[in-house]
C-alpha cells in the first residue's frame, strides 16, 4: 500500500528535494484527505456529466447546458486525480510523452464542444465532439494502466480482422 501512495502521490522517487519539495511536503495533505478529496470530485464530475446528458433533451437551450455540464463534469472527474499526486505531478504525467497526444485531444475537444455550442450553436457538432472528447478522455485514462492501450488497440484489431 505505501508503494501505491508513493506512486500516487509522484514521491516514488528518493531523490534530495529542493526548496519546492520541502514547500510541498509541508502543505500536502493526508492520505485520507487526498482520497476523500479524489471521491468527491470525482462523484460530483460524473454527476455532473449524467445531469448534462439528461438536460440534452430539453428544447433548445438543452444542447448548451448538456455541453456546459458535461465539459464541467469531465474537467472535474479529470482533476480529481490532482488529489492523490498534487497538480504539479498531474501536469508533468498529463504532458508526459506517452499521454501528450491523448491531452491535447482532450483539452481540443473540450473547448471544441463549447464553442460548437456556443457560438456555432449546432446540435449535431456539440454532440459529436462530446462523442469525441469522451474517446479521448477513456484514451488519456487508459494511458495510466500498465498495457491497456495496447490490449484495446489489439481487441479492435481482432474485430476487424
Amino acid at each position: 500500500m505505501d508503494k501505491l501512495k508513493k506512486t500516487l502521490s509522484g514521491n516514488d522517487d528518493d531523490e534530495e528535494q529542493g526548496i519546492v519539495g520541502q514547500f510541498s511536503d509541508a502543505t500536502t495533505l493526508s492520505w485520507s484527505t487526498r482520497i476523500k478529496g479524489f471521491a468527491i470530485c470525482f462523484i460530483l464530475g460524473v454527476t455532473l456529466s449524467i445531469v448534462g446528458s439528461c438536460l440534452l433533451w430539453m428544447g433548445s437551450n438543452g444542447i448548451t447546458l448538456f455541453a456546459i455540464f458535461y465539459t464541467i463534469g469531465n474537467i472535474m472527474s479529470l482533476s480529481s486525480t490532482c488529489f492523490l499526486m498534487g497538480p504539479l505531478n498531474q501536469l508533468k504525467k498529463m504532458f508526459a510523452q506517452t499521454r501528450i497526444f491523448a491531452t491535447i485531444l482532450v483539452v481540443v475537444m473540450l473547448i471544441l464542444t463549447l464553442v460548437c455550442a456556443f457560438a456555432l450553436k449546432s446540435a449535431i457538432l456539440t454532440l459529436m465532439c462530446c462523442i469525441i472528447q469522451f474517446i479521448a478522455l477513456t484514451w488519456y485514462s487508459l494511458s495510466y494502466i500498465p498495457f491497456a492501450r495496447d490490449a484495446v488497440k489489439k481487441c479492435f484489431e481482432g474485430c476487424i480482422s
